[in-house]
């Protein structure tokens, strides 16, 4: 006979570091953001909660009438709250982008549609919100077993980058960790081993990349790599390895090499290493809230926070 599962204990884990970062947030003020097509409970929910948080003032873009009864059949007040009509998902994103490109919403979040169809809108080639710069995503983390918040890009949006498309991730991650006040963020190139090899790809990449940086290719932040997971967050298995290192043990930001890596590493840090995130688009005009339907609440209200805050710094700026 099968044993039953064993009961894991019960603990209460503190987000120190997050906390911090949505206070911050909240100080500013909420952003305007522009919530495409929240036609399902949770994508509502989160957009409504974070207004209640202080971090955001939705202007919800989709069908009036199925938003209004989403809002009705979980008993969700709307009173007072901007609708902008669109009348399916992919006429919501267009309208939405061009509600940002017309600065009457300053981020926009993704509802219930799908991410292709959100992200197709925000940098097509005649969308006011693209930039010279590839879109990428990052995560922030803050995760209790490492010393301070973590960054991970990535994750979502690319799918195989090249050294050319890698060049902009780093550069939109570094750009984000200015903009949370880190002046000279660590930043850690990983692949499967911390040496070139020339039949791994990611290696030549990630040693490429750092010759960019000391070259100005890439400027505001310290690079290394290629460095496997374990000493890039690891100084003791850097120096069994032997391996010297300004990042190794405390980088600021981990790039991966694809987004198999990518997306593997980020669950791990969820669902096993016991992380909290937040999540952005970057490298349009405007931050882009792109959380999936997996996501927690917390999450969605987070990444909320985390936009409000970057857009902050940069008007202060």
């Amino acid at each position: 006979m099968r044993s039953p599962p064993m009961s894991m204990p019960q603990t209460t884990v503190t987000y120190p570091r997050l906390v911090a970062m949505t206070e911050l947030a909240r100080s500013y003020g909420p952003l305007r953001v522009g919530v495409v097509y929240p036609c399902e409970k949770s994508a509502l929910e989160a957009a409504l909660e974070a207004q209640g948080q202080g971090f955001i003032e939705p202007v919800l873009v989709g069908p009036a009438w199925l938003i209004r009864k989403v809002a009705a059949e979980a008993g969700m007040e709307l009173t007072g709250l901007e609708i902008v009509e669109a009348t399916d998902a992919h006429a919501a994103a267009r309208r939405a982008v061009a509600l940002a490109g017309a600065g009457e919403v300053s981020a926009l979040m993704k509802g219930s549609l799908h991410t292709d169809e959100m992200l197709g809108a925000v940098v097509r080639r005649d969308s006011p919100l693209r930039t010279d710069r590839r879109a990428s995503h990052v995560f922030w983390f803050d995760c209790p077993a490492y010393h301070k918040p973590l960054m991970l890009t990535d994750a979502v949006v690319n799918l195989a980058p090249g050294l050319v498309e890698k060049a902009d991730i780093v550069r939109n991650a570094v750009d984000l960790a200015h903009d949370l006040g880190i002046s000279n963020p660590k930043v850690a190139i990983i692949a499967p081993v911390e040496t070139v090899n020339p039949s791994l790809p990611s290696t030549i990449d990630a040693a490429s990349l750092c010759k960019m940086a000391d070259r100005g290719q890439i400027a505001g932040a310290t690079l290394d790599g290629p460095l496997g997971f374990d000493n890039a967050v690891s100084l003791a298995s850097a120096s069994t390895k032997g391996i010297v290192s300004q990042v190794a043990g405390d980088p600021d930001i981990l790039v991966v090499p694809n987004l198999d890596a990518g997306n593997s590493l980020y669950k791990s840090l969820v669902y096993l290493g016991g992380a909290a995130c937040a999540g952005l688009v970057l490298g349009a005009s405007i931050p882009v809230i792109l959380t999936s339907r997996a996501d927690s609440k917390e999450t969605r209200i987070a990444s909320c926070a985390l936009a409000a805050l970057t857009r902050a710094v940069k008007r202060a700026h």
